[in-house]
């Protein structure tokens, strides 16, 4: 257990960074200035770009959608998936000719790509438009890298291979969302095969409760109403202090902020899922009746390949409590399909799996490589093929399960809290129930950020449509 000296930032050099804001914000003092971030990844990384806004916002930046209007580009990149991170070098190749056509313009790599040291040298040999880049573990130390990149007109690249720790009180951008994200904690102990976040976002290391609970009053005092609380795995929340609260508690002592009526999380980790938790979900008004809990696989074998910690029975035992105690609980979960050593047999256990718990919705994608995991240099047992037509039949299966669930809601009235406009239909407002289901109805946009009752008129896969009542 490390001490809490070494896991915190220390306030001066908090302070040191605020300084060299303000030396920024003079510097962009002749005009308006504009900065762009895009976000890949997890509500981790989200709660992150918030954080880069801030500071950006007190360096005198206004924020932009338009990146030929911005004079600094930020990406704050996803390592999880190679699609993320092709993604990235796409759009970080676009860049040139903008570069080219506006050389004052600073572009910058950031997040958990950029913890990766094949990544940052790939970055600085083939992408030398690109000016700033830095990893999780230095996003508080962003205000002097810009300032350097700015006043000494060099590329500034920061590459920390050792594991984080958390830094409070540096300035955040909310967009005025009405549900939003609290990091509770960061970094995981642990180290599934497949999985590239203990590398890059460090070991666990959990916020004190103080700190959070004084950003959810922040929060509260601006019209927010319903709270994400985030972690890699919020159910280690507090292990790494001594005599300190666990995850339960804190939802409990979260949810006496006045003005906060709603209380999701994510993610759980099955094997540290405690009856205490589940009491506390089926106890407590506040805590939505939402589970989030990946299996990853319903084969024991590939479970112990992957380092998961517990067997399908464990885990369906620990769902089949989760039911009894909290009856009209929406279930979601993360499957892996296609991991090294899965055949055809022990897929068809992962299938099994979603037909006996039947869950609300499930996070799927075919598994790819991860550089720097025990599972890069695992072999495949079936081809590409194979495991593309297992993905395709277990999302026709689960979007079966999803559309019967969703019509479970027909004709019932919910109360929603109400998000803002809905994508699918400029006309109509959307929102979600206590278990997190996407609602649409017509509405008037003054109800925005309130809750209201809805009849459910319509169910669909993913959505359900209502009216008022």
């Amino acid at each position: 257990m490390s001490k809490r000296e070494d896991v915190i930032i220390k306030s001066e050099e908090i302070e040191n960074q605020k300084r060299i804001m303000l030396l920024v914000n003079n510097i962009n003092s002749d005009g308006e200035k504009y900065a762009f971030v895009e976000t890949y990844g997890c509500a981790q990384n989200v709660n992150d770009s918030e954080h880069l806004l801030g500071m950006l916002e007190k360096m005198g930046y206004k924020k932009t959608d338009d990146k030929k209007r911005a004079d600094v580009i930020i990406y704050n990149t996803c390592a999880v998936r190679e699609n993320a991170e092709l993604k990235v070098f796409g759009n970080i190749g676009a860049l040139k000719a903008l570069k080219r056509d506006k050389p004052n313009l600073i572009i910058g790599v950031c997040g958990c790509m950029m913890q990766q040291e094949h990544i940052v040298e790939q970055i600085k040999k083939r992408y030398k438009h690109v000016d700033i880049v830095f990893g999780t573990h230095s996003l508080y130390r962003f205000p002097e890298i810009l300032y350097n990149a700015i006043t000494k007109n060099e590329r500034v690249i920061v590459f920390k291979n050792e594991d984080g720790k958390i830094a409070e009180d540096l300035p955040i951008h909310r967009d005025g969302a009405v549900s939003e994200g609290v990091s509770v904690m960061y970094g995981c102990n642990n180290f599934c095969t497949y999985c590239i976040v203990p590398y890059v976002r460090g070991r666990e290391r959990s916020r004190k409760k103080e700190d959070i609970i004084k950003e959810a009053k922040d929060l509260a005092k601006r019209g927010v109403k319903e709270i994400m609380l985030l972690g890699q795995n919020v159910n280690s929340y507090g292990k790494d202090i001594d005599a300190y609260i666990d995850f339960p508690d804190l939802l409990n002592e979260v949810s006496k902020v006045e003005g906060i009526e709603r209380i999701r999380f994510m993610t759980s980790h099955p094997k540290d899922l405690s009856d205490k938790l589940i009491d506390t979900i089926a106890q407590n008004k506040k805590v939505c009746k939402q589970l989030h809990l990946p299996i990853q696989c319903g084969s024991n074998k590939i479970l112990k390949i992957m380092n998961r910690k517990y067997t399908k029975e464990e885990y369906l035992e620990k769902i089949r409590k989760v039911k009894e105690k909290i009856p009209n609980i929406t279930l979601t979960t993360d499957i892996i399909v296609g991991f090294p050593g899965e055949d055809n047999a022990d897929f068809e256990q992962t299938m099994e799996v979603l037909k006996t718990v039947r869950y609300d919705s499930v996070f799927s994608f075919i598994y790819s490589k991860r550089r720097g995991t025990p599972a890069e240099k695992m072999e495949d047992v079936i081809t590409a093929e194979e495991k593309k037509a297992n993905f395709d039949r277990m999302i026709e299966l689960q979007n079966i399960i999803s559309a019967e669930k969703n019509a479970e809601y027909y004709g019932k009235n919910y109360e929603i809290l109400v998000e803002g406009v809905s994508k699918t239909n400029p006309d109509f407002l959307t929102g979600r129930t206590d278990g997190g289901k996407i609602v649409n109805f017509a509405g008037e946009k003054d109800l925005i950020g309130k809750f209201a009752e809805v009849k459910i008129t319509k169910s669909h896969t993913w959505s359900l449509t209502g009216e008022l009542v």
